[in-house]
C-alpha cells in the first residue's frame, strides 16, 4: 500500500510530457516531475521515492532527501508565517503547514520548532503539530533496563531535558547526571535507566550494568582532567555526594576509581583524586 508522506519503492510505468508516472496502487498514478528524472530510469525501474501531495493536492514523487516523514518528530525552521499558520521547510517544494491551532506559541519567521508530522486521511493533506506531546505513546513501554535507544532532545526543564525515545515515547535526562552540554534537536544513543509505575522513563547517556564500569572510568578520568587534574572526592565519600556529582552508584564509582588506579592514571589521597603527570 502506498504510504503518503513517506518513502516508497515504486515501479515506473510510463513517461509523459511532465515527467514519469509511477504505480501507486489503489492511490492511482504518482507523477515524478521531469526535473527529478535520471538517465538510468526506464519503464519497469523500481525507484526509491518520497511521495507527498503538491499544491494542487495531486500526489508527486521526488528523490529529494526530506528532513523527516509522517510520524516523525523533528525540529524545522519556519519560512513563512501568516494569519492562518506557519510554513516550515522540511526538504520538499511544498512547505509543511502548521495551523494556528497546532502551535504551542505563535510561530515566527526563521524560528525553529519541534513538530510532529501527520497525514489526515480525510483531507488527504500532510501537516505539522507543535503540540507534539499529544502524540506520544502513553502505553507501557516494553524496554528492559539497560536497553539502548535513539533519542531526540525535545525540551529543557528545571530538572534536565525531555527527550523523544525511538520516535515513540518520552523520557527524562536529569541535569545532575549530565556531563556534556546538550542542545535542543540533538540526537544520540541513550540507555533505559528506570521505568516508573506511571510508565514514565528515566534515561542515562552512560551504559547501565557491567559495561558501565569501563565507560565510567573513562568518564571519571575526563571529569578530573576538566577540573584541573584534581577532584575533591574519593571512594570514601558518601553515596549521595557521588550520585549528585556523577549520577552513578558508589559501587560503580569505586570500581572506576580502582580501574584508573591500577592503570596508574590517578593517585588517591584523603583529599581526593589526582591525575598522574
Amino acid at each position: 500500500m502506498l504510504q503518503i508522506g513517506k518513502y516508497n519503492d515504486l515501479h515506473l510505468t510510463r513517461f509523459c510530457d511532465m515527467g514519469a508516472m509511477f504505480d501507486g496502487g489503489e492511490a492511482g498514478e504518482v507523477l515524478m516531475p521531469r526535473r527529478y528524472l535520471k538517465d538510468w530510469m526506464e519503464v519497469g525501474s523500481l525507484v526509491h521515492v518520497f511521495v507527498y501531495p503538491d499544491s494542487e493536492d495531486k500526489l508527486v514523487a521526488t528523490r529529494e532527501k526530506v528532513y523527516a516523514q509522517v510520524g516523525d518528530y523533528v525540529f524545522l525552521q519556519a519560512e513563512l508565517v501568516n494569519e492562518v499558520g506557519a510554513y516550515l521547510d522540511w526538504g520538499v517544494a511544498r512547505k509543511l503547514f502548521v495551523p494556528i491551532r497546532e502551535q504551542r506559541v505563535r510561530m515566527q519567521e526563521d524560528g525553529v520548532y519541534l513538530v510532529y508530522i501527520l497525514y489526515n486521511e480525510n483531507t488527504k493533506r500532510i501537516y505539522g503539530s507543535a503540540k507534539y506531546d499529544q502524540y506520544i505513546d502513553k502505553s507501557k513501554p516494553t524496554y528492559e533496563i539497560g536497553d539502548a535507544v535513539e533519542i531526540l532532545i525535545a525540551s529543557k526543564t528545571e530538572l534536565g531535558f525531555k527527550a523523544i525515545i525511538n520516535n515513540q515515547y518520552i523520557g527524562m535526562l536529569y541535569a545532575n547526571e549530565l556531563f556534556d552540554t546538550l542542545e535542543l534537536g540533538h540526537t544520540c544513543t541513550a540507555y533505559i535507566k528506570r521505568i516508573r509505575d506511571d510508565f514514565k522513563i528515566d534515561l542515562s547517556l552512560s551504559k547501565i550494568g557491567f559495561d558501565k564500569v569501563i565507560d565510567f572510568s573513562e568518564e571519571l578520568q575526563q571529569r578530573i582532567i576538566e577540573r584541573g587534574g584534581f577532584i575533591a572526592v574519593t571512594d570514601k565519600s558518601d553515596a549521595e555526594t557521588i550520585y549528585g556529582l556523577f549520577g552513578v552508584s558508589k559501587k560503580t564509582f569505586k570500581k572506576a576509581v580502582g580501574d584508573l588506579y591500577r592503570k596508574r592514571i590517578i593517585q588517591i589521597s584523603n583529599e581526593g583524586l589526582r591525575i598522574n603527570e
